[in-house]
């Protein structure tokens, strides 16, 4: 497989630690609000690349953190933590903000089809591992104390900017506007390792350390819960690609210094979903979440074609427009599929089964490129096979794309096979599929003519972005 390394900025052939093994980190969500579909995509991203390697035979070992503590507001170690912005804005406590934001990603992503990692891990958990390592940090002279906190001396290392070829006069503090420079600092470029200063007097969650009483830095949890797990030596590490500054640069600067060695081979970015405003994000205040596709009528799977139709390098742009394309292509795609099921138990034709997958597995190979796996998926469709022969594929496929692909077929199948049996819905179904023509022909006379014809008749009609649908009065 040929993955694109964010680290190294070309794409490079995946040669894991040991072979046949594959040790991958996401860093996961900061729970104090919903996951809006710009996080998920990146999770969406993920997941295919971690069943992907799994459908092409490694052994996978996947870890995710939760962060539930020390994430502030500003990348630059100043501000409110984000977990007791959430508890106020709610008034209820951290613990209980974190138990139900964690809950509500976790349903998002079962809804997208989202697999969850073999190790889920709260920031909270490994407070042990993370004293440890800054313990170790502040031994071998990587770290100082100043004003309260512990801090990470980047003048120490030999790179610090791993992703970018930046001078250190050329980057703002923290990347952000309106922080201000933290005085404590040695270098603008260090960051907190471990707090014993709190910003705020209400700070919730802080623990017994070597420097007093306090709470992790957010960088060094994500350090600390893949080595706990994934040991000395990671794979892949994945994350959007807002994180790759600073939050990946620091993770790199302090694993590496506490391990003497390169700590990860392979660093995975997604890019942003954009807006016609720009970047979808919580801070605007107003962003869509898998609960309000869904309100809007949308499948959430619908929602996962529309991010695998693009490669996760590019910057998608989100509308609904966009989106009501995607759940045309998505019906049909599942009608089509629907018409092969009388014909499954047929045979299968295992040359043209082995080279469909091959098509497929090279499209995934090439640094995961979704959009060509559709393709692929569309390409058995249009082959001259048997239906036994497509649908073995198609469910061969879906390891990877988790599009629900069979299982909404047959549902469509038991729906049609209902209306085949009921005269009246039949004829209701053909005045929409009219009524549905004739608006497209700008007939909109004819449309509301129809219209008026089956409220006659009691029949109500209700436009959804996925289709026309009907109610039939008692």
């Amino acid at each position: 497989m040929q993955i694109y390394n964010s680290l190294t900025h070309t794409k490079e052939e995946l040669i894991p630690n040991e072979p046949g093994k594959i040790k991958m980190y996401t860093c996961g969500p900061t729970v104090y609000h919903f996951a809006h579909i710009g996080n998920l995509r990146s999770y969406i991203m993920e997941d295919v690349l971690e069943k992907h390697l799994r459908f092409v035979g490694y052994d996978v070992l996947r870890v995710m953190n939760i962060t539930d503590v020390g994430h502030l507001s500003s990348d630059g170690d100043t501000g409110e933590d984000k977990m007791l912005k959430g508890a106020k804005r709610e008034k209820k406590s951290v613990l209980e903000i974190a138990k139900y934001y964690t809950d509500a990603f976790f349903e998002d992503c079962r809804k997208l089809g989202i697999k969850t990692p073999d190790i889920v891990q709260p920031a909270t958990g490994c407070i042990a591992e993370y004293i440890a390592i800054v313990q170790k940090l502040i031994e071998k002279e990587f770290a100082y104390e100043a004003g309260g906190n512990i801090y990470f001396d980047t003048s120490k290392m030999e790179s610090y900017y791993a992703f970018h070829n930046f001078e250190e006069e050329d980057l703002e503090v923290g990347v952000r506007e309106g922080v201000e420079a933290d005085t404590n600092k040695r270098n603008k470029a260090d960051f907190v390792l471990w707090f014993t200063k709190s910003k705020f007097d209400d700070q919730e969650l802080k623990w017994e350390s070597p420097w007093g009483i306090g709470y992790p830095g957010w960088h060094i949890e994500c350090s600390g819960i893949s080595m706990k797990y994934c040991g000395e030596y990671l794979d892949i590490h994945c994350g959007g690609i807002d994180n790759a500054f600073p939050h990946h640069t620091n993770e790199i600067a302090q694993s590496e210094a506490y391990l003497g060695h390169k700590w990860c081979n392979y660093w995975f970015h997604v890019h942003h979903l954009n807006t016609a405003g720009g970047k979808m994000s919580k801070s605007k205040g107003e962003f869509l979440t898998v609960s309000l596709l869904e309100e809007k009528g949308y499948d959430p799977m619908v929602y996962r074609l529309f991010c695998l139709g693009s490669h996760y390098r590019k910057s998608l742009v989100f509308s609904f427009e966009n989106l009501d394309n995607a759940a045309a292509s998505y019906k049909k795609l599942v009608a089509k599929i629907a018409a092969l099921l009388p014909e499954r138990d047929g045979a299968v034709d295992k040359d043209a089964f082995d080279k469909h997958r091959a098509d497929f597995c090279a499209a995934l190979d090439n640094d995961l490129n979704t959009s060509l796996a559709v393709t692929a998926l569309y390409d058995v469709l249009k082959a001259q096979t048997s239906a036994a022969t497509k649908l073995a594929l198609i469910a061969e496929f879906d390891k990877v794309l988790t599009l629900n692909l069979i299982a909404a077929a047959e549902k469509l199948q038991v729906e049609s096979a209902a209306d085949d049996g009921d005269e009246d819905t039949a004829w209701i179904r053909e005045m929409i599929d009219a009524r549905t023509a004739a608006k497209k022909a700008k007939n909109f006379a004819e449309a509301d003519r129809i219209r008026d014809e089956l409220a006659a008749k009691g029949v109500t009609l209700i436009d959804t972005r996925e289709g026309t649908k009907f109610e039939i009065k008692a």
